[in-house]
């Protein structure tokens, strides 16, 4: 493609409300670089890590009112979105031919060194130019080959972010078949992926949500939903019941008072593992409860290169189908962003260029 080639591009100018992101149809294509294809983007999909690092919500260390991306200040303009599906049309010199025409699935993390279980230190759409565009540049070691699998480019795109974050969640709390493990928020976009995720690897799912959206929930594998609304007193009895022996693990996207009113219900050496804070980011529990009954409290941000790698498996054979609620033309993302911040449906949002 010609070094003066133009594309619709969702384009962050600075933290900020919806006016800081800016629908431009007059920005660059991005050129390849060494080890890198262009992927003609398909879908992309809505994340709250969209929605935080526009508005500058992570904090910095000692300042948590800071504005700052997820690893720090960010480099503006930048072209958010770390979930996207597309075609790959032209590679760098060294990079093979074969790839050109593929469709692929991108992981979208960076890692902190070259290992298959390193931890992810930077996201696409966040420490670099991201999927809301018509052409992304990524390096090819990203690309996961999704030919032969049977997920909608809409599917594809929703698996990412949220997937590959309730992936890393179950990796790290070593859910096994058989466990009872309880997902807070499991209408979200991490949470439904949670309880898909955990059902399917045999595990017993016990699933926090509001009334409206617990027959979907059910319908992903959850056994037995509770409502985020009651009591804590009448939440414990339900989950009590429930799980009379106590709970084997928590997968927790939400945090706030939860982890209080929920702790007491976990069996002695269960694991409590937590990828959000959508509920509250400062939390107060009583140590004693922790290392008296031998809990472990695990912080899971994202995925390693082996969960993606297994996410995109289960992509490749159809055994995982995300569940579409939206799908909006890029030109609205902000529409997209109001209905994912304050929509009813379950499931993902996704922008198609």
């Amino acid at each position: 493609m010609g070094n003066d080639a133009l594309m619709t591009a969702a384009v962050l100018r600075r933290h900020g409300g919806p006016d800081a992101l800016e629908v431009r149809e007059d920005w660059p294509v991005p050129q390849v670089g060494p080890g890198q294809v262009l992927v003609h983007v398909a879908a992309a999909a809505l994340n709250n890590t969209d929605i935080w690092t526009r508005e500058g919500a992570y904090g910095l260390p000692g300042r948590p009112d800071a504005k700052a991306g997820w690893r720090g200040p960010l480099d503006f303009p930048l072209v958010q979105g770390g979930d996207m599906a597309g075609t790959v049309t032209e590679v760098a010199d060294d990079v093979s031919a074969t790839w050109i025409g593929r469709r692929v699935l991108v992981d979208p993390a960076f890692y902190a060194d070259e290992g298959q279980d390193a931890v992810p230190v930077g996201l696409l759409g966040s420490e670099a130019n991201g999927g809301f565009a018509d052409y992304v540049a990524v390096d090819a070691v990203r690309l996961h080959d999704m030919s032969d699998s049977p997920l909608s480019d809409e599917e594809l795109a929703a698996l990412p972010v949220a997937y590959g974050t309730a992936m890393g969640m179950l990796e790290r709390a070593r859910l096994t078949k058989g466990e009872t493990v309880f997902v807070t928020g499991a209408s979200g976009g991490v949470g439904f992926a949670l309880v898909q995720l955990a059902a399917a690897r045999g595990a017993r799912v016990l699933a926090m949500t509001s009334g409206a959206k617990a027959e979907a929930v059910r319908a992903a594998g959850a056994e037995v939903t509770v409502s985020r609304d009651v009591d804590p007193a009448r939440l414990q009895a339900e989950l009590r019941a429930a799980a009379p022996a106590g709970l084997d693990a928590v997968a927790d996207v939400a945090g706030g008072p939860w982890l209080e009113r929920v702790l007491p219900e976990l069996h002695d050496g269960a694991r409590w593992v937590i990828a959000g804070a959508v509920a509250g980011p400062v939390v107060s529990f009583d140590l004693r409860r922790l290392y008296l009954h031998n809990l472990s409290l695990i912080g899971s941000s994202m995925h390693t290169r082996a969960h993606f790698a297994e996410l995109a498996e289960l992509a490749r054979t159809g055994t995982l189908r995300p569940r579409i609620a939206a799908t909006y033309r890029l030109s609205d993302i902000h529409a997209a962003q109001e209905e994912f911040r304050h929509g009813s449906g379950v499931g993902k949002i996704v922008v198609v260029p």
